[in-house]
């Protein structure tokens, strides 16, 4: 049994479910797999909406929403997040960059250098010349993977992924699956790590 974390850059609360995930993962000693997703795909396939229009116009909400960010970044000890000031932001070549990665061995730093230029030390990373910089200046190969990125089997690949996962109940990002479970929000990683335990138990 590995849990899967399904993400797209473009969530503030994934880039927060990432940096709570090896806590996670220490004390219950699972590894997570990454499942890099296309959120715009996702939202037109369920006929979802991100918060910031679905949210609109409801008195209170959004204002709440901060509320609510506020308290988990000071429950979790987090100081690395910034909302990005060009939000939102196109992932769509930043999500094939991913696929790009997974396929040429450089996932991991890619995945940390990506979401850290969105949260962390946010940039308009919808731009070309920004995305090819960024990745210079996280040490890595900016041509390979923007060249990659273009192939037809990075695009198919990033499709099925998004596909699949709606298959399997999923609306929005970040979202978790333990087995057959899902689970949905930064504010389920309690019942993630829960279920990661129980599964474990029962094997």
């Amino acid at each position: 049994m590995q849990p899967e974390f399904l993400f797209d850059f473009g969530s503030p609360n994934a880039y927060l479910s990432h940096l709570i995930i090896p806590r996670i993962e220490q004390r219950t000693g699972a590894r997570f797999k990454y499942v890099p997703i296309l959120l715009g795909g996702v939202f037109r396939l369920t006929n979802n909406k991100s918060p910031m229009e679905s949210f609109a116009g409801i008195k209170n909400k959004l204002e709440f929403q901060r509320v609510e960010m506020r308290r988990f970044l000071k429950r979790n000890g987090i100081t690395a997040f910034k909302m990005n000031p060009f939000f939102p932001v196109n992932t769509l070549q930043l999500m094939r960059g991913a696929v790009a990665a997974e396929l040429e061995g450089v996932f991991a730093p890619y995945v940390d250098a990506m979401f850290r230029f969105m949260w962390a030390e946010p940039r308009k990373m919808d731009d070309p010349d920004v995305i090819r910089a960024s990745m210079n200046e996280a040490g890595l190969p900016a041509d390979l993977l923007l060249r990659r990125a273009q192939d037809d089997d990075v695009k198919q690949r990033l499709l099925a992924n998004t596909q699949a996962a709606v298959d399997r109940g999923v609306f929005g990002s970040p979202s978790f699956f333990i087995g057959d479970e899902l689970f949905f929000g930064k504010d389920q990683l309690r019942d993630v790590e829960e279920e990661i335990g129980q599964q474990k138990q029962a094997a």
